[in-house]
């Protein structure tokens, strides 16, 4: 074999070394965000988080969804302008039937028609996203898990399955 052969030869394994080593980095990449799509940032028993989210919630939240997580009276029917009243977050609603996935978003971009909510929908849920980082909302998300029994805790695993992080 020639010098040119043996070169061309070297830089091809090289090239398909790197291309196998690129490809390995993508499938795990996809595989890690697969499974942390499963999983949630909101951890109901971690205190420091915990705490911090009833601070925010205190602050962003209780005007609505009231400082017990109660919900607006009678959240279940439409309001006169046609929307629905703000529902509680304790496990009497319905919040622990969503993965925190979904809450996130809602709480982050409002409630969305056609993404979180059916199309057309009107709602008086704001978008926080431009007011609580990310870190927060996942705090709040927090502090209202740690509020629901274990066993509301576990049926939200069960129905979402949403797995926990930590």
């Amino acid at each position: 074999m020639q010098d040119a052969e043996k070169s061309a030869a070297v830089r091809n394994k090289i090239g398909l070394g790197l291309l196998a080593a690129t490809f390995a980095f993508l499938i795990g990449a996809i595989v890690v965000a697969l499974r942390q799509e499963q999983k949630t940032l909101a951890d109901p028993h971690d205190v420091k988080q915990v705490l911090r989210g009833k601070a925010v919630y205190g602050e962003h939240c209780a005007a609505c969804h009231g400082a017990n997580l109660e919900g607006q009276p009678d959240w279940r029917r439409k309001l006169p302008t046609g929307r629905m009243p703000a529902p509680p977050h304790d496990a009497s609603g319905h919040t622990w039937h969503h993965p925190d996935g979904v809450l996130f978003g809602i709480v982050k971009d409002g409630l969305v028609p056609g993404k979180y909510a059916p199309p057309g929908y009107e709602s008086d849920m704001p978008a926080f996203g431009g007011r609580l980082s990310d870190e927060e909302i996942w705090a709040v998300l927090a502090y209202v898990k740690s509020t629901w029994p274990e066993k509301i805790r576990q049926a939200q695993v069960e129905l979402t399955g949403d797995a926990a992080r930590r």
